[in-house]
């Protein structure tokens, strides 16, 4: 008899099959406005599921649909399938226009983070001016970083999960090669930031302004 009242006590903390797991998670990333990560996922479901099992059949379930399971950084969403994204172009496109100095110091973030502003500095050849990196900072795709164990213990720049899921990255390791970049027109024959020759800082960003598009292709 007491055999039998703890088997059913165990019962009681059983995980759901995973099936069942599955459409907890896609009821969860279908509801959330962000990309959420697995321990948030877990903390909504009963004791003892595990999603990132579930997140892993559930991401195969949803292969070739309209929409994909897709991983943001450490974390999960829901998104429109790239080859489909021509259906949204009537949604209302926000224009958010970008210096060239903010192009070029937001590549070298992304590619040598976590970065600090001196080290920005070095590679791009010329002083970066704190507007810059202050328009990286609100539009939120540049955050703090770690500050680096030497003199003054300065604060680096990386990029953000909302940076990775503006262009479809699942981490920053998926950014384009230098091959990449020049077949897409957007190295063109210049320099790379580092190699360029100095110029002042004022006179990059009182230039004609760029589309933030030019720098990555979606």
């Amino acid at each position: 008899m007491s055999d039998e009242i703890e088997n059913k006590e165990e019962s009681l903390f059983e995980a759901p099959p995973i099936a069942e797991q599955e459409r907890m998670c896609e009821a969860i990333l279908f509801a959330s406005a962000e990309p959420i990560t697995v321990r948030e996922m877990e903390a909504r479901m009963p004791h003892g599921c595990d999603a990132a099992e579930a997140l892993v059949h559930l991401r195969k379930r949803y292969e070739g649909r309209g929409v994909h399971v897709v991983k943001v950084g450490d974390a999960w969403a829901m998104r429109t399938a790239s080859d489909l994204g021509f259906l949204m172009q009537k949604e209302t496109v926000e224009t958010r226009k970008l210096s060239r100095a903010a192009i070029e110091t937001l590549a070298i973030i992304a590619y040598h983070q976590p970065v600090t502003r001196a080290e920005i500095e070095e590679i791009r050849g010329v002083s970066v001016s704190r507007g810059t990196v202050d328009q990286l900072l609100e539009m939120e795709w540049v955050r703090f970083g770690r500050r680096k164990m030497t003199p003054g213990r300065p604060v680096t720049f990386v990029v953000t999960q909302t940076f990775l899921d503006h262009f479809g990255l699942e981490s920053a390791r998926d950014l384009p090669g230098l091959k990449e970049l020049r077949s897409a027109g957007l190295l063109e024959s210049r320099p790379p930031p580092g190699a360029m020759p100095q110029s002042p800082e004022e006179g990059d960003d009182e230039g004609e302004d760029t589309d933030q598009s030019e720098m990555f292709e979606e």
